[in-house]
């Protein structure tokens, strides 16, 4: 979960590294992480940047390289987290990497598929049973209701309820729940088959009965 040295706005303000910076800082925090992991009988398979630094490089082709540089450098193993929907999982997929599309089930989304700024009114969700239809919707239909009433077309792989919000773990048992009662197959997007390996690192992901 690698972000900005913000530690004040605990990596929420946007920063401006230069590219030097943030490869190096990227690589420093995996690699102490890596070696917490493998002191603890664990390894670190995907990486997802946080806060700022994840919706910068959603769009930022300049960090955005920088960070999949980092990851190269390191371990090109690595799975990168992203935006679903952003032009970052297309640059990471070019450059050889595996990605993993993600949702939000509590923040809301912009007509354009963006999430809404922990600024405006509305961009976070708390209701356990408002989140947990949301991503039912999403898994049945393939879209997501905006913050104005539009549909937004969005592809994803895996859900995540931020867990400094008041009640995720209730959230995140109730979208469990609700996709599981739908018969929605819940599975890892790591310790995969080569096969569907290969089919992140393409982009063809594999049909499975959640959709998701």
């Amino acid at each position: 979960h690698v972000a900005y040295p913000d530690l004040a706005g605990f990596g929420r303000r946007n920063m401006d590294p230069s590219s030097r910076e943030l490869v190096a800082d990227v690589i420093y925090q995996i690699g102490a992480l890596r070696g917490l992991a493998a002191a603890a009988g664990t390894r670190v398979t995907y990486v997802k940047p946080h806060g700022a630094l994840y919706n910068t490089i959603a769009h930022d082709p300049r960090q955005a390289g920088d960070v999949i540089t980092a990851l190269l450098e390191l371990d090109a193993d690595l799975v990168l987290m992203a935006l679903a929907g952003s032009p970052l999982l297309d640059w990471a997929r070019e450059r050889g990497l595996q990605v993993v599309a993600e949702a939000f089930a509590d923040r809301a989304y912009t007509p354009g598929g963006a999430l809404v700024s922990r600024r405006e009114a509305g961009a976070v969700l708390h209701d356990p049973d408002q989140v947990a239809d949301r991503m039912l919707d999403l898994v049945s239909t393939g879209t997501i209701t905006a913050i104005d009433g539009s549909r937004v077309r969005l592809q994803a792989d895996s859900i995540c309820v931020h867990g400094d919000s008041p009640g995720a773990v209730a959230m995140a048992r109730a979208v469990r729940q609700r996709l599981e009662a739908a018969g929605v197959a819940l599975t890892p997007f790591t310790g995969m088959s080569p096969d569907t390996e290969q089919s992140l690192r393409t982009g063809r992901c594999p049909t499975y009965p959640s959709g998701i």
